[in-house]
């Protein structure tokens, strides 16, 4: 099983994102869980929210304590949230930020670890022309993924998921976001 926790702000749509990953998990006949972590409701609150993803039936129903990969949607809550708690030296990082996993790496501090970054918020102002990072990071988090989850599932949830919400062009922006992340995710 996989873990994974994801830090954002509200506003920011990683609670969607996170649910857009596990129905694509699940529609390719695998299990997974998509479960918020917030207090209250707020734009701009720092937030969490958790995937879990297996190969077999998943029992567990709680917070993900020990996460085996961490997003971070808002590169500023790196600075005011312990975005390490809980991971161990074999932890993966998926950030978004504009500097490369070395820089990440020494400027945090970090000690093991695999660190990707993407930048999400160039990614999103781009082609989304707001800063709406979620399905850049989950582009990029499906990359880090492998084989656990293919690019073109996560695309079909993403068009189910905003095809009656979105107009035309922001639905095809929103997939060109998905596919550059994919694309663009760095690791060290």
């Amino acid at each position: 099983m996989i873990e994974i926790r994801w830090h954002a702000r509200g506003g920011q749509g990683a609670v969607t994102a996170s649910k857009i990953l596990a129905s694509s998990v699940i529609r390719e006949g695998k299990y997974a869980q998509s479960n918020p972590d917030y207090g209250a409701e707020r734009s701009g609150a720092p937030l969490r929210t958790y995937n879990r993803v297996s190969e077999k039936p998943i029992t567990l129903h709680c917070m993900v304590l020990n996460p085996d990969i961490v997003v971070v949607v808002d590169p500023t809550l790196l600075k005011t949230v312990p975005f390490l708690e809980g991971t161990d030296e074999n932890a993966i990082l998926v950030i978004n930020t504009n500097k490369t996993p070395a820089e990440v790496r020494e400027k945090y501090k970090i000690e093991g670890r695999k660190i990707y970054t993407v930048d999400a918020t160039k990614i999103a102002m781009e082609e989304l022309k707001r800063p709406l990072m979620n399905v850049p990071m989950l582009g990029a988090l499906v990359k880090v993924l492998g084989d656990i989850v293919k690019i073109e599932t996560v695309e079909e949830d993403l068009k189910k998921t905003f095809g009656k919400k979105l107009s035309e062009n922001a639905l095809n922006a929103n997939i060109r976001a998905l596919h550059r992340a994919y694309k663009e995710v760095t690791a060290e």
